[in-house]
């Protein structure tokens, strides 16, 4: 094998990890067994498994838990559970939990090797699928930002034109726009790009923290300072520096950073040596930075020191065009993440998507397309499968003269669904949350008639 895969057995018997340990080394696996699930726990944090084999009863915790946290934390990992009490429930609660497959005791070593082989495989294709993925984004720093729309084009033409000068950049926008990945994107178009990308984020850090993380601080500086310790902007040297959500840094702070931007160079704390930087420093806020220094809470000299260039990013409501793009870029990705043969979405859901009002942006629809591919069963993601508050009926746009009983409303969009769905009741009733029989009954309330001249569907 070229990579020698990593294995974890959790079994509270130890002769039954002993005896799977030797035989999948022989393999060229490396293996470590675990008696119990807090220990495993300790060392996939430290350096995470690629397979995991665990017991359904284990002395500390039942195996379909570690299931849940192993998916939940590293989705990545394929994991078969042992069945060693014949439950066919357990098998069941473990497949639709994740898992890659089922083994009952007392274990066969031979079908233990083919899930073991199989388990590898899909592990495989998945990192290399990533790798790909990755190798064709890294031809194209702009390709991790996804849209087709007017108004994300006009921010691609401004980076392509920022890139290569070595000026600061000021970029503008909600929480969720994607600042980080337009500032990824210069520095990976700059003459910078083979140096490092160091992002740091602003928020919610003491003067003294932000102090120490930027600029480092020398050993014996203050009370547990053992080392030395380099800043980031140090450890940036040549390449860039992202500061995230610049309009939360304290003001004492924005003092020290408007220095280092017109001197060139850094004092780590406890230092008496200046250290000279070779850095570009880009800024991102989601605040209105005009109003800011009016308010007294942003200094106006490190305002005109950042803003040499100004990107402002739309919100996700004002490039709705981008909508299908990224709702397919979402689901290629979970879905391979995730390992679920999730194929696309339904139309409706889409319309409904392509209305909703993303108060968080592409960050939002990044989240309700994860959520989605996580829970549904189908291979299109359905109405049903988007966050109750997201869905919403259509309805058609009434004069605001035009008064209407609730019964006539009802009627109206009843009727439209069926027109829409041409005629097709199943799919009707789903749209619309009601039983086929109460949809039928409301038609013939309604005396809704087709129009279309195809047949309907029973």
């Amino acid at each position: 094998m070229e990579k020698a895969w990593r294995l974890a057995i959790i079994d509270d018997e130890s002769m039954v990890c002993k005896r799977i340990t030797h035989a999948l080394s022989k393999e060229g696996y490396q293996v470590e067994s675990f008696l119990a699930a807090s220990p495993f726990f300790q060392a996939m944090q430290a350096n995470p498994f690629d397979v995991v084999l665990t017991d359904l009863r284990l002395p500390d915790m039942n195996g379909l838990n570690v299931l849940t946290r192993v998916k939940e934390r590293w989705p990545w990992v394929e994991v078969i559970v042992i069945t060693g009490y014949g439950s066919i429930d357990s098998a069941v609660a473990a497949m639709k939990a994740g898992a890659y497959h089922y083994v009952p005791k007392p274990l066969r070593l031979s079908e233990l090797r083919h899930l073991i082989r199989g388990a590898v495989e899909k592990v495989a294709l998945r990192r290399e699928n990533e790798r790909l993925r990755e190798a064709l984004r890294g031809r194209d720093p702009l390709g991790r930002i996804v849209g087709k729309s007017q108004t994300i084009q006009h921010v691609f033409a401004l980076i392509r034109k920022v890139a290569p000068l070595d000026c600061t950049v000021l970029i503008e926008g909600q929480s969720g726009t994607g600042k980080e990945l337009v500032a990824r994107a210069i520095h990976g178009l700059s003459p910078r790009a083979s140096r490092p990308f160091v992002a740091f984020n602003c928020g919610g850090f003491t003067e003294a923290l932000i102090t120490s993380e930027l600029f480092g601080y020398e050993k014996g500086a203050f009370t547990g300072a053992t080392t030395t310790k380099l800043g980031l902007m140090e450890s940036a040297m040549g390449g860039t520096v992202f500061l995230d959500e610049i309009g939360e840094m304290p003001l004492t702070m924005q003092v020290k950073l408007l220095h280092v931007l017109q001197e060139k160079r850094v004092f780590r704390v406890g230092g008496t040596r200046p250290i000279a930087l070779d850095i570009r420093i880009l800024a991102a806020t989601n605040k209105d930075l005009k109003q800011e220094v009016l308010a007294g809470r942003f200094r106006e000299d490190l305002y005109y020191r950042l803003n040499v260039v100004r990107i402002p990013l739309p919100t996700l409501a004002e490039r709705r065009d981008d909508i299908p793009l990224l709702v397919a870029h979402f689901i290629e990705k979970y879905q391979t993440l995730f390992g679920k043969p999730v194929e696309g979405i339904h139309p409706h859901a889409l319309e409904i998507l392509k209305k909703h009002s993303f108060p968080g942006n592409v960050r939002e629809l990044e989240n309700i397309i994860e959520r989605a591919v996580a829970l549904t069963e189908k291979p299109l993601i359905g109405v049903d499968d988007l966050p109750e508050d997201v869905r919403q009926l259509e309805v058609d746009a009434y004069p605001a003269e035009e008064l209407l009983s609730l019964e006539e409303v009802e009627k109206r969009h009843i009727s439209r669904v069926l027109a829409k769905t041409n005629y097709n009741k199943n799919l009707a009733s789903q749209i619309l949350g009601l039983p086929r029989t109460t949809l039928w009954r409301k038609i013939k309330k309604y005396g809704i008639l087709q129009s279309s001249p195809s047949k309907p569907s029973h």
